[in-house]
């Protein structure tokens, strides 16, 4: 680090209150927001620590050293994995530029070229068996739509009943509000359709259950706008239709989130040889290269190319 007259104090509480305010302000979905400012806690309160103190908020060169160091921290203390240093400089640079100061010059990590992780072929058919068995029409809809549209789990969550249209032959699910607050329409197949079908006709059964009994109690009001519905008849949060998810993947013995389903649709349809412009579209990438990630080798395929490779002794 260059050599300075005196170190500044960092007021932590007054930084992140700032940054959170702005934040506010910006056209980012509320997820986005809770990871920068996350990240942005964790970087601010090194920073209060450490021997650059309040001159790397105001001095360039000063943030730039900073900021390295709180790298080579990441990496070596924390341990952080390459892809969770670079979300950490990503958030950095955010609130660097909330404060309008320019980008810290600060090397990514290379990450490793491999494919997200999707469920296998084996994972995929053992989820759906037990998708299709349960008794539940709501949760059965949520993990086909899941498998099937590859929606992003704010996106699912957010659905209303106008944002869904489904025939015989034809459905689609607006995403009003994407990432980036972009609006696409994805197309339904018949699993979603069916799925959809009688989680709907369920769904009315249901308020009209909660109505009779709201007559008689007083009960709180549903919300007859919201695609999934709690038991009580509100919005489901996304933690709650993140447990549907871990809860049919824990009964088919497998281990993954409503996140590992969206990759896995967005794999099924890469691999399956559809046009990587038309992926994007349906997944909602801004960015090609987003798209073309999913075509590159997964672990499981290196693990597979190394044990074929294995000489019998």
């Amino acid at each position: 680090m260059p050599k300075t007259e005196a170190r500044e104090d960092v007021d932590v509480d007054a930084v992140l209150a700032e940054y959170s305010a702005w934040l506010g302000r910006q056209p980012l979905a509320a997820r986005s927001r809770e990871a920068y400012l996350a990240q942005v806690r964790d970087f601010v309160g090194w920073l209060a620590a450490s021997e650059h103190g309040g001159q790397a908020l105001v001095d360039p060169h000063v943030r730039d050293w900073a900021v390295r160091d709180y790298k080579r921290c990441a990496k070596t203390t924390k341990r952080w994995a390459p892809a969770s240093v670079n979300q950490a400089l990503a958030a950095i640079d955010n609130f660097y530029r909330s404060r309008g100061a320019g980008r810290p010059e600060v090397a990514r990590e290379e990450l490793a070229q491999t494919a997200p992780r999707a469920l296998s072929e084996g994972e995929q058919r053992a989820f759906l068996r037990f998708v299709e068995a349960d008794p539940s029409a709501r949760d059965r809809a949520i993990a086909t739509v899941f498998f099937y549209a590859g929606l992003r789990l704010s996106e699912l969550g957010a659905l209303d009943m106008t944002d869904i249209a489904v025939s015989a032959r034809r459905g689609r699910v607006t995403i009003r509000e994407g990432k980036g607050d972009a609006y696409r329409e994805v197309p339904l197949n018949s699993p979603c359709r069916n799925a959809l079908d009688e989680w709907v006709a369920a769904r009315a059964d249901q308020l009209a259950a909660l109505a009779e009994g709201r007559g008689r109690s007083g009960a709180t009001a549903p919300e007859p706008s919201a695609l999934w519905l709690s038991r009580s008849g509100t919005r489901m949060s996304t933690r709650a239709i993140d447990l549907v998810i871990r809860r049919l993947a824990a009964d088919a013995g497998l281990d993954l989130s409503a996140h590992i389903l969206r990759h896995t649709c967005v794999t099924n349809l890469v691999r399956s040889g559809a046009d990587v412009v038309l992926v994007a579209e349906i997944a909602g990438h801004r960015r090609l290269d987003t798209t073309r990630r999913y075509s590159l080798p997964s672990q499981a395929d290196k693990d597979a190319a190394l044990e074929a490779v294995v000489v019998q002794t």
